[in-house]
């Protein structure tokens, strides 16, 4: 599983019929793990048993840019019978945001040969119940996201003696800030 398509999958890319899937790892808390594909049924990949969920499954397009930035993904379960919706809602109880969520691309013909497309933290669930069926919306924010958020990291004497026990090198700080030095001058 690396992130450039091994040669099974560029084969398979260039016949005339294409059988692709994509397989999603929703990363919740111990137990409940969620392994989905938008294929019919069961399927085993690499010991992971996937759920099917066809066409009920949707995937926005995963960008990719040149530059370093931050694309999420949008992954969409519509048209779900409520009383099927139970394993959703019992992921939804456990804590979910910041969790782990990777989308997979792979073919039909080598299901065991795939790559990882989209990796990420899932970030905001939205569930929208109708009469008879409910639609599932997530959002999952790119492991990139985390360069958007400032270090937490502060140039202080404490800070630094927290994270350094008995380090004094901040301590002086302070008084550089009135400190007169004359370049060149030889010290009174």
């Amino acid at each position: 599983m690396s992130r450039s398509l091994n040669s099974t999958i560029t084969t398979a890319l260039a016949a005339d019929v294409i059988q692709p899937f994509f397989a999603i790892d929703l990363l919740f808390d111990s137990p409940n793990e969620t392994y989905i594909w938008n294929g019919v049924g069961t399927r085993t990949i690499n010991s992971k048993a996937y759920s099917g969920l066809g066409e009920l499954l949707q995937i926005e397009p995963i960008e990719e840019t040149g530059d370093i930035s931050a694309r999420g993904a949008t992954i969409s379960l519509s048209g779900i019978d409520n009383s099927a919706s139970s394993l959703f809602l019992k992921a939804l109880a456990t804590p979910y945001q910041g969790r782990v969520c990777k989308i997979y691309f792979g073919v039909m013909d080598a299901p065991s040969d795939y790559v990882e497309i989209f990796s990420g933290y899932m970030d905001q669930m939205d569930i929208n119940e109708g009469p008879e069926t409910t639609t599932i919306t997530m959002t999952v924010e790119n492991k990139l996201v985390a360069l958007e958020r400032p270090a937490g990291t502060r140039y202080t004497s404490a800070y630094q003696r927290e994270q350094h026990t008995g380090d004094k090198g901040l301590d002086f700080v302070a008084g550089l800030q009135t400190k007169r030095i004359i370049w060149g001058a030889t010290p009174e």
